[in-house]
């Protein structure tokens, strides 16, 4: 049977042998007459507790039969009972269901058993019980039902114990399982994000040259270079998400950058306050990446291309704003999955994203991140 020691229980197996101490003089000075009976059943009754934890199911061996003796005989049988609980514990901790079922019903057996049995026979009992005294030989009925609770007792709580601990072990997994499934859905988004932006802007540039590869074809060769430029970089980024795994996570985009990418793609951005000092860095991330998102958005679906883009933090959480004049006629911005993970990263720091008409006109995105749920991502 496996050992509840886990090299950690030093203080735990002093406490064991303090009260295996406690046990052992309470049961020799307890007896009602002295003799060198009564302190070999107490010695043998205490000393093995001491490493109950090393060896459980050999302490309780020892222990079981060592209080059977004893209820039988008379000889230190007030320990006996509190003795075998205290050994029994230690089983229905650590056995299996099978075994410490076993257990409890020999420790039964044993103990009120043994202790009846001695009572029943004549001549079996060595040790005399003063008048008044509770025991098996005057009360036998208390007494049973005394050392039936205690062992009962001390079992069901080992068993209790053991419950709450694979319990707790099981819920340890399942938020292990849950935070890997979590980081593969994260990776899963910022390689959306990276490759979705990209071709975004590989698709307009490469529109352009196919446009002008004819009329212009310097123009057309410069279009040709920015696109390879942005493969180069959608490449790197992805490169750089993927390699999170291995060397931890990568530096977002800084902001400028996207707002230069924007305006390389045609887009006129009014950029307002964009103070980002102080925000931690797993909400400037994800801020970066809805705003990297909405301005792809921009692109794809927008009419007149001008957006407006704000970030305000303050000591609570940091408001993102990205506003353009709306889509072209007759078009309505598709629910894809550019917006379902601007929700989840918002989502992910306790905040909330909303995108929509504007009541003046335009399509806009507004985005609340909350300070105080940074890092449980």
């Amino acid at each position: 049977m496996r050992s509840t020691w886990d090299g950690r229980s030093g203080p735990l197996l002093a406490a064991d042998a303090a009260a295996a101490l406690a046990l052992g003089l309470f049961a020799a000075f307890r007896t009602p007459v002295p003799e060198p009976w009564n302190w070999l059943v107490a010695a043998a009754l205490a000393a093995p507790l001491t490493v109950r934890r090393l060896r459980p199911a050999a302490v309780f061996a020892v222990v079981a039969v060592v209080a059977a003796v004893a209820v039988g005989t008379g000889a230190a049988e007030d320990a006996a009972v509190p003795a075998v609980g205290f050994a029994l514990y230690p089983i229905a901790l650590s056995a299996g269901r099978r075994a410490a079922s076993v257990a409890v019903v020999a420790a039964l057996v044993a103990v009120p058993g043994a202790g009846l049995v001695g009572a029943a026979v004549p001549g079996l009992r060595r040790v005399a019980v003063p008048a008044g005294w509770e025991s098996f030989a005057t009360t036998p009925g208390s007494a049973a039902a005394y050392a039936v609770v205690v062992i009962t007792g001390a079992w069901a709580l080992g068993r209790a114990l053991r419950a709450r601990r694979a319990a707790r072990a099981e819920l340890a997994a399942l938020r292990a399982r849950q935070a890997v499934a979590e980081e593969r859905l994260r990776i899963a988004r910022d390689v959306h994000d990276a490759v979705g932006h990209s071709l975004g802007l590989i698709t307009m540039r490469a529109a352009v040259a196919r446009h002008l590869a004819d009329s212009h074809p310097e123009q057309g060769r410069v279009a040709l270079e920015e696109i390879e430029r942005t493969g180069r970089e959608s490449l790197a980024e992805v490169r750089a998400v993927l390699g999170a795994l291995r060397d931890g996570p990568s530096a977002p985009d800084p902001l400028a950058h996207l707002v230069e990418q924007a305006r390389a793609a045609g887009v006129v951005v009014e950029v307002g306050s964009t103070e980002l000092d102080g925000v931690p860095a797993d909400v400037r991330t994800s801020a970066l990446r809805i705003v990297r998102e909405a301005l792809t958005n921009v692109r794809r679906h927008a009419g007149p291309t001008r957006c407006r883009l704000e970030l305000d933090a303050d000591p609570d959480g940091l408001t993102l704003t990205i506003v353009d004049d709306g889509p072209r006629p007759g078009e309505r911005p598709a629910e894809g999955h550019g917006l379902l993970g601007m929700r989840e990263r918002a989502a992910r720091h306790g905040g909330t994203l909303t995108a929509g008409p504007e009541p003046g006109g335009g399509f806009g995105v507004r985005a609340r991140l909350p300070f105080t749920g940074a890092g449980r991502g």
